[in-house]
């Protein structure tokens, strides 16, 4: 999930809201955020431009307004938008001023945060590399020279927002000393139970985060919110902690294109969103979070401008929450916490049957416009068949990738180098060779200890063997028998990153790729980790950008082989697409 703190240079700390279709100003109470004088309570969603094409846009933004809400979240990602110092890049699904016009257009607000670290199981958390190479003595998010430790960062980030005089307010996530007159906010998925509250009484209850699923990592079990639970813990923070703008992390979460997924982050983001992958509407989750909103919206002026009272409904599990204004109106929320029973409750002299952990909503104090636990959409079904069937060995070719060995090799080095410092961004490959000699045939035992992701061993051109690390444990050791030849042998270990962490202290110190080799014969064993390493960074393919889908009938494309063999590239006739084997 995201977190803090972009901007290109200035390094704010913080997220903006911003006027919408309507424009007019933006300011807060103790109560809500205020748009032209009016006090509003606005739902929000997270959708995040680079993971979407400019062609889906207004669809995701239409399908969003008419889910109900007032505004769509979305980061900056610093990153993309600056890869290399001073080159930056606005094109395409990077085009954020589109992207903030099209929710301009539809009648929405932005919530813009600028980070500049953003997290967001993005590479890096948006710092652009980079800042690891460029900038001396750098300590991410701290308040170092090079950067600006802790809360004297927080407060130097507050006021740096505060002094651009955006006109608008500020908002800190997860920073419950946020100084004034920046508004510290909650993430997570019980904010109605776990917030602290505003720092302040003149601020709002603000629930930047509110997460409708889990992102999912390769290995990992796919968990499921549902949406049930959503609605609860949403109107469960609007009653109990006043709560006054709630954003839904994701509401459409997209892909990770390209390299651009943190550590372990599968490609596909938060599918399981209201809006899915595609920008399909999936249900019920979509349905019953606008049935919630509408529901909302029908007693929102009283919940802002009335009174509240709550009060025991008959058991330490129910309570009814109510709102009356001056003009008689008259607004409550019936609240059963118990888990497994459902309780039967008396109201103003009416009886409510309420389902276990749910929460009913009367905005006329009579009558039931929506439960957070009876669920009245039917769920869909995503459906898939295959269109084009790719069975055919005529319709694929393939292209050895080249393994390197040690001489000629463009980088060298008396010890392992790290792997982020020496690839600097431009792949996730890291070749490692060395050349050892042995006087006869012989079998040893390779020991290979890597700070992480993945790792292919080759002997003399042939795979040994692999191993790899997890999501927060990505280091490993791989431990394979290796035959050796008389002479030279060449030791090939191709290192893989599966992503750049996006998040933890002192990123910037962070290592991967290679941290020991040794190589057993019988019982002796040789460390062979401060020997001649030649390295090369990337893979031929990716050099001669065989992703592009270049024509399969050039010379360097030959027949397709029904034996898988490692390191092979294979194009498909007359398409775009192209696969890599492992």
């Amino acid at each position: 999930m995201g977190r803090r703190l972009w901007w290109f240079g200035l390094l704010a700390a913080v997220a903006a809201v911003i006027g919408g279709g309507s424009g007019g100003e933006v300011t807060y109470d103790g109560r809500s955020l205020i748009i032209d004088g009016e006090r509003k309570l606005l739902f929000s969603g997270s959708i995040h431009y680079p993971r979407s094409t400019p062609d889906m846009w207004p669809a995701l933004i239409s399908k969003a307004r008419e889910g109900g809400l007032d505004a769509i979240d979305t980061y900056v990602f610093w990153n993309l938008h600056e890869p290399r110092q001073r080159e930056y890049d606005f094109s395409g699904r990077r085009d954020i001023v589109r992207f903030i016009k099209e929710v301009q257009a539809q009648g929405l607000y932005v919530c813009l945060r600028i980070g500049p670290f953003i997290e967001s199981e993005w590479s890096y958390g948006g710092l652009p590399f980079w800042l690891r190479d460029e900038v001396p003595q750098i300590v991410y998010r701290s308040h170092n020279e090079a950067f600006e430790n802790g809360p004297p960062y927080v407060r130097w980030a507050a006021a740096m927002a505060v002094g651009l005089n955006t006109g608008v307010p500020w908002v800190m996530c997860k920073q419950d000393d946020a100084p004034d007159p920046v508004i510290n906010a909650c993430n997570g998925m019980k904010c109605g139970e776990t917030f602290v509250g505003p720092n302040s009484p003149n601020k709002p209850a603000i629930w930047t985060e509110n997460w409708t699923h889990f992102y999912d990592i390769y290995g990992n079990i796919t968990k499921i919110r549902s949406a049930e639970d959503i609605a609860y813990h949403t109107a469960l923070f609007i009653i109990k902690k006043k709560g006054s703008f709630i954003n839904y992390y994701m509401y459409h979460g997209g892909t990770n294109f390209g390299r651009t997924a943190a550590s372990f982050i599968i490609t596909s983001y938060y599918d399981q969103a209201p809006l899915d992958e595609y920008g399909l509407i999936r249900q019920p989750k979509w349905g019953h979070l606008k049935e919630l909103h509408a529901a909302v919206k029908l007693c929102s002026h009283t919940l802002l401008y009335g009174s509240q009272y709550n009060f025991s409904l008959g058991g330490e599990l129910q309570e009814a929450y109510v709102y009356h204004q001056d003009s008689g109106e008259c607004a409550a929320f019936l609240v059963n916490k118990d888990t497994s029973k459902e309780a039967a409750v008396q109201f103003l002299n009416v009886s409510y049957k309420l389902p276990p952990k749910s929460i009913s909503i009367l905005p006329d104090c009579k009558t039931v416009a929506f439960n957070t636990a009876k669920v009245s959409t039917k769920s869909s079904t995503r459906l898939t068949q295959p269109a084009v069937r790719f069975d055919s060995a005529e319709q694929w070719k393939e292209s050895k990738e080249v393994i390197p060995v040690f001489d000629g090799l463009p980088i060298w080095s008396n010890t392992l180098l790290e792997q982020m410092v020496t690839t600097r961004d431009a792949s996730d490959y890291l070749w490692y060779t060395a050349s050892y000699s042995v006087p006869k045939n012989t079998t040893s035992m390779l020991s290979v200890t890597s700070r992480g992701h993945v790792l292919r061993a080759f002997v003399n051109g042939q795979l040994v063997g692999s191993a790899h690390g997890f999501f927060r444990n990505p280091g490993f050791t791989l431990r394979v028998i290796a035959p050796l030849t008389s002479g030279e042998n060449n030791i090939s270990l191709l290192s893989i990153m599966v992503g750049l962490p996006d998040s933890g202290a002192y990123m910037e110190r962070r290592a991967a790729g290679l941290q020991s080799v040794s190589i057993q014969i019988n019982e002796v064993v040789q460390n062979i980790t401060d020997y001649s390493w030649g390295y090369q960074v990337g893979l031929v393919g990716e050099r001669l950008q065989f992703y592009l889908g270049e024509d399969a009938s050039s010379p360097k494309w030959v027949d397709f082989n029904p034996s898988p063999q490692p390191l092979t590239w294979y194009p498909l006739t007359n398409t775009l697409r192209q696969y890599i084997y492992f």
